[in-house]
């Protein structure tokens, strides 16, 4: 999710004082993984650095044809040969022949994409530096065009690279039929979310929340921000001031912020989501903390809610999946179903001009299928619309930077078990959408903003209190 290099992996445009990024996680032994073409063990750099000619000779023309003559990153190839800086912080390694291939029949992102996961091109060093200078020296959405193409051509002929398409790894997602039907979004919310539940205990770390977390000191840690956030939400929406409210939290994850509002405000929560694996872990989660009296989890669709009143209702991290073509009808849905002087919070990714995550970006296939960032302004609109009386705009922006590099952290600390957990393939995956991510938020690529509307009575009365006083 940055701009320039990291949003071109996401296709964004459209998805700070963490811990530093470490090294490449190790291979598991041999080299090879599952999918995908096999890949050969990572050769050892020559003293001094990597000699030229080789696979280097023949992909200069296409490394420059990318970044320019003098390209601000380091490049090292399976045959020993490299290019670039030694001063650099780190180096691509392309690890196979496999990833030419893959450039060939898909050039630009996706291509890249599909090599890092399949293992056949990797980083070495710093991750968030390197996508940042590649950022810099990238031409916007890595479009190579016609005049690049050819040279990846003669330098596929040239090494030997030249063959049918390999298979993408299997842990890419084409989503079908109609977009934004509820079919074909439970298809892409499993893709995303129906993973073994340790895996993502081990990225989000006990707090087991997949949103953007609040920072509000530097010594803080990830579970106190995460706590922070969720008596943020609770503290906009009035629970604080309303013991035994109803509460419904639409897209809860594993039920985090369900349970923060129901133990600190004893409000009465609802959680939907369409994720199976998330409505289990959480009703698991809420049974454990003694809470089933007062926290419900639903695997339901916002769309199938009718017929229910809730005096505030929570939106954190889902909008992003609902898509532009339906915020009316989501917004419209969250009016009918909120009290008079009830108070919604949208909290979301944002893009200036809003996006579509493109159909062939890395984000797209593997992270979020059909994501969309709304620009706020537009999100402000339809919640006008729909008859919400927008109250409170924040932007959150540096905090997602600082919580994405927190969960990066977390999964190259335990990497191994991440790639026993869910495979080596999903790990990558995640960990090149983190850094990217990282990257994008502190470059101003992307933002997040909280949105709070109330639904007046009809003498106009909405319940909000003078001041922001009690939210802090």
């Amino acid at each position: 999710m940055a701009d320039r290099f990291g949003s071109d992996l996401i296709d964004a445009r459209t998805t700070g004082d963490g811990p530093v990024v470490a090294p490449s996680p190790p291979r598991p032994e041999g080299g090879a993984r599952r999918g995908g073409a096999a890949t050969a063990t990572s050769p050892p750099r020559p003293e001094g650095g990597a000699r030229r000619g080789g696979a280097a000779t023949a992909l200069e023309p296409v490394i420059a044809g990318l970044l320019g003559p003098s390209p601000a990153v380091r490049f090292v190839f399976w045959d020993g040969t490299g290019c670039g800086p030694a001063e650099a912080p780190g180096a691509v390694r392309v690890v196979s022949p496999g990833a030419i291939r893959r450039l060939l029949w898909a050039p630009g992102q996706l291509g890249l994409g599909r090599a890092y996961v399949a293992g056949e091109l990797d980083f070495e060093g710093d991750l968030s530096a390197l996508l940042e200078r590649l950022r810099d020296a990238a031409p916007p959405d890595l479009r190579f065009g016609w005049r690049v193409v050819p040279a990846i051509v003669r330098a596929a002929v040239r090494l030997g690279a030249v063959g049918p398409p390999p298979a993408p790894p299997p842990e890419e997602h084409r989503p079908r039929g109609r977009r934004h039907s509820r079919r074909r979004d439970d298809r892409s919310i499993s893709h995303h979310y129906d993973v073994e539940r340790r895996f993502y205990q081990i990225v989000l770390g006990p707090a087991m929340t997949y949103s953007c977390a609040r920072f509000v000191d530097e010594e803080a840690t990830l579970v106190e921000a995460q706590e922070a956030k969720h008596e943020l939400i609770c503290r906009k929406l009035g629970l604080h001031e309303r013991p035994g409210a109803r509460l419904l939290d639409v897209g809860c994850g594993w039920g985090s912020l369900a349970m923060h509002a129901a133990t600190r405000h004893d409000a009465r929560v609802v959680g939907i989501t369409i994720s199976a694996e998330q409505a289990t872990a959480a009703t698991d989660r809420v049974r454990a903390a003694g809470l089933d009296d007062r926290v419900e989890i639903r695997l339901q669709d916002y769309r199938a809610l009718a017929g229910e009143t809730f005096d505030a209702i929570a939106s954190v991290g889902m909008f992003e999946h609902v898509g532009s073509e339906r915020i009316a009808q989501y917004f419209a849905t969250l009016h009918g179903l909120l009290a008079p002087r009830g108070r919604l919070l949208n909290h979301a990714i944002s893009s200036v001009g809003g996006s579509k995550l493109g159909k062939r970006s890395f984000m797209a296939r593997y992270i979020f299928p059909d994501g969309e960032m709304l620009d706020v302004g537009e999100v402000v609109l339809a919640m006008e619309r729909a008859g919400f009386e927008v109250r409170d705009v924040e932007a959150l922006r540096e905090h997602y930077a600082r919580t994405l590099r927190a969960w990066l952290a977390n999964l190259e600390a335990h990497w191994g078990r991440a790639v026993a957990l869910a495979g080596e393939g999903r790990a990558r995956v995640w960990r090149l959408y983190l850094a990217a991510s990282a990257v994008g938020f502190e470059h101003g690529g992307l933002g997040i903003h909280q949105v709070l509307g109330t639904r007046a009575d009809d003498h106009g009365r909405s319940g909000m209190p003078p001041t922001r006083r009690a939210w802090n």
